[in-house]
């Protein structure tokens, strides 16, 4: 075990961190998460929705160490996933939103690996850790701002004046007690451009998300039927929300990632709505392979396909959705008959006008 202070191997550690390709490394005392009072009353609201995982790891998300006992500091690194504004093209039909975060490789995966190197380095000096990439039961934006890694926006993200909002945090728990980093100030200021750009005003109040009317939770978190009164507030979103991010005036400081398992794919940049529509499951899981939108399988992206084609669909959409309403998959067959309803009230169609379009589309 290598001997060494507490200052320089801080020192070290950020610097390794930085050398391995994260672009924040900030040390947080291990002691209960500033806004544990706030999560359990949040949890009693039930504002987190179907997120059982949240309710389960309660005791965990408020003591860290109920998650490592014994850990002394909580290393928090972050990784900048910004690919800068890329248009969606498509020559075959209109296409779908997908949140920056996944328009690339799975962060996940990229993630974990240099987690597994900071974890390796630390135990050269005798630290016990366990690492976390958004899948711990750790309330990772309360240790990020208090080890100074940014500020809470009125969105409930962190916000890192040279990053903006476009980055990942990852934690690591360890035995070791680092020199702690001190936080920075809040500078939003009056601002609530966040708050104003909600489509579905799931951000209540300042710094109050109700997750069951979060963009991001109903395409991603929620399994079964999106809410009938919600669809049409979510547009041509089909895998999460950036509204809200979008509109950060301090993303303007924002710089494209020199990650570039992040940059955008075909299959999240350049695919119309009704090609997905056509995916069996076998082309869903090979499309998106190594992709975050593996992880809401195909019955819940094409139900978020349907949604985003009944609201901003057209005839020549309707062959594609009268397939996937006889799709085998209940959830998808739901959602494709609901946005053939949407297109046919849109249009302004007689049931005799509704065939005969149909028919001339195929």
């Amino acid at each position: 075990m290598i001997q060494i202070s507490r200052e320089k191997l801080k020192e070290r550690l950020v610097s390794f961190a930085h050398e391995i390709g994260f672009d924040s490394c900030r040390i947080a005392a291990c002691s209960e998460p500033a806004h544990a009072t706030e999560f359990r009353e949040w949890l009693r609201e039930g504002a987190h929705g179907e997120m059982h995982y949240m309710q389960r790891g309660e005791e965990k998300r408020c003591d860290p160490q109920k998650v490592l006992p014994g850990a002394r500091s909580i290393v928090v690194v972050a990784l900048n996933y910004f690919q800068g504004e890329q248009p969606r093209v498509s020559e075959t039909g209109v296409t779908g939103r997908i949140a920056r975060y996944a328009w690339g490789d799975d962060y996940h995966d990229l993630i974990k690996t240099k987690l597994d190197e900071v974890d390796n380095f630390l135990r050269e000096f005798g630290g016990q850790q366990k690492c976390y990439v958004d899948t711990g039961p750790i309330l990772e934006r309360d240790y990020a701002a208090q080890a100074g890694a940014g500020w809470h926006g009125k969105n409930t993200m962190l916000i890192d004046e040279r990053l903006g909002t476009w980055f990942f945090l990852a934690e690591i728990l360890t035995t070791l007690e680092l020199p702690p980093d001190e936080p920075v100030a809040d500078r939003c200021g009056t601002c609530e451009r966040c708050i104003k750009a909600c489509p579905t005003g799931a951000i209540t109040a300042p710094y109050r998300l109700d997750a069951r009317r979060c963009i991001s939770y109903l395409t991603i978190e929620l399994k079964g039927s999106i809410p009938l009164e919600l669809r049409p507030l979510i547009g041509n979103r089909i895998f999460g929300c950036d509204d809200c991010l979008d509109v950060c005036p301090w993303n303007r400081f924002a710089q494209v990632s020199h990650e570039t398992a992040f940059s955008a794919r075909e299959s999240t940049n350049g695919m119309s709505l009704r090609e997905y529509l056509e995916l069996t499951d076998a082309e869903f899981r090979q499309l998106f392979k190594q992709s975050p939108i593996k992880r809401i399988k195909r019955r819940g992206f094409l139900r978020n396909v349907c949604v985003a084609l009944g609201n901003i669909g057209d005839w020549s959409d309707i062959p594609a959705l009268q397939r996937a309403a006889a799709d085998p998959e209940p959830l998808i067959a739901e959602h494709a008959a609901w946005a053939l309803e949407q297109i046919r009230i849109r249009q302004g169609a007689s049931p005799l006008d509704w065939q005969t379009k149909s028919i001339s589309s195929k």
